[in-house]
């Protein structure tokens, strides 16, 4: 390992250094088994425990079983005129405990990657790697891969939600059905949707989520779950969690931008979904792959074809936001369950793009294709 001959002898030297826990950061540290690295994490998983979503097929299924809190064969969505109901025979939709999850990689980790929990600082790049603090202490590594949330935009296009688990007084109805977006209800202020998994039949997690521009008071999203759940006659004996989440939905500036990005600073997220975990899954398993082969380099995995129609159809969701339940009904309409599943994953086909683009309606896409 090279060292700048100005480092104090007292510094702590590792091939790779992480920033960050999170789903990229430890993930990539739990497979990690010929190299000497760090990952620099100060929250416990429990201080970060929300719930992480993803299409699993049943392969899938093994490295995060220990996470999975539930999954489902079949999901709906629903507007005040129709429900569209898939019943898949190849993909799960699946909820996971990222406490659950990152717990789980921690495990994972070889003798020579040590889990710090403090703050990095004071970060100062040498080509690839560089120069840090954390706590006091001096450390530097051949390369770091910063997984940090990028800085969000104020004005720019975001998924923001706060999320209720509860315990039913009365045992729920239709269990085996994920409710992925349920629009019927205020849509005044942008796209808005109730997000319910059942869990068992007395356990549900539901989700006041928006996308818009503008995040909204916190009592206006409890509001709303509070007259979604009176609407379905279901009464709360108990709330056991609450989670409140802001996913960007635009291009996002990093931290650092010396630094190798991972995870979703690295763009791998679906802009058009906000959908993260199984890209960061991929582009983690990769680089990990690469690096054994002393490749340091960050794949890309969403491809700049995919980016540009998210951005398209973002962009008409900013435009024209009374659009936003067409749209989405429409996605859901156009496809299968497999087709769905593969869409959301970004892994359509040419035919299932093919029968999107026919279902949406044309003018105002048209309009942003050329204002790009």
């Amino acid at each position: 390992m090279s060292i700048p001959t100005s480092q104090s002898p007292d510094i702590i030297k590792t091939d790779i250094a992480i920033i960050g826990g999170g789903n990229a950061g430890i993930t990539l540290a739990s497979k990690l088994k010929y190299q000497n690295a760090l990952v620099f994490e100060p929250k416990t998983p429990e201080d970060r425990d929300v719930s992480w979503a993803l299409w699993a097929t049943g392969n899938d299924q093994k490295d995060i079983a220990s996470a999975t809190r539930g999954r489902w064969k079949q999901w709906r969505l629903v507007d005040h005129n129709h429900e569209i109901l898939h019943n898949s025979n190849e993909y799960y939709y699946t909820s996971l405990s990222s406490a659950d999850y990152l717990h789980y990689c921690e495990q994972q980790l070889s003798p020579n990657v040590g889990l710090v929990r403090e703050t990095v600082e004071n970060i100062i790049s040498h080509g690839s790697g560089g120069t840090f603090t954390a706590s006091g202490q001096q450390y530097y590594a051949d390369h770091i891969f910063d997984s940090r949330p990028a800085k969000m935009d104020k004005a720019g296009l975001k998924q923001h939600f706060l999320g209720i688990e509860i315990r039913t007084k009365k045992p729920l109805k239709d269990i085996e059905i994920a409710t992925l977006m349920d629009f019927r209800v205020d849509q005044s202020r942008g796209l808005h949707f109730i997000y319910a998994l059942p869990f068992s039949d007395r356990s549900l997690l539901i989700e006041s989520t928006m996308i818009s521009t503008t995040i909204e008071p916190v009592d206006w999203y409890k509001q709303a779950i509070y007259q979604w759940l009176d609407g379905q006659s279901i009464e709360i004996e108990e709330i056991t969690r609450e989670e409140l989440g802001i996913i960007p939905m635009h291009e996002t500036t990093p931290k650092d931008t010396s630094l190798s990005k991972i995870g979703t600073s690295s763009g791998a997220i679906r802009l058009s979904s906000g959908y993260a975990f199984t890209h960061i899954q991929s582009q983690i398993n990769q680089l990990a792959s690469n690096i054994e082969k002393g490749d340091y380099r960050v794949p890309q995995v969403i491809s700049g074809t995919i980016s540009t129609l998210d951005k398209i159809y973002n962009r008409v969701l900013v435009a024209e936001p009374s659009l936003g339940v067409t749209l989405m009904m429409k996605t859901a309409g156009a496809l299968d369950a497999e087709g769905f599943s593969r869409f959301m994953l970004g892994k359509a086909t040419i035919k299932d793009w093919i029968k999107v683009i026919l279902a949406m309606p044309k003018l105002p896409f048209l309009t942003q294709v050329f204002r790009l």
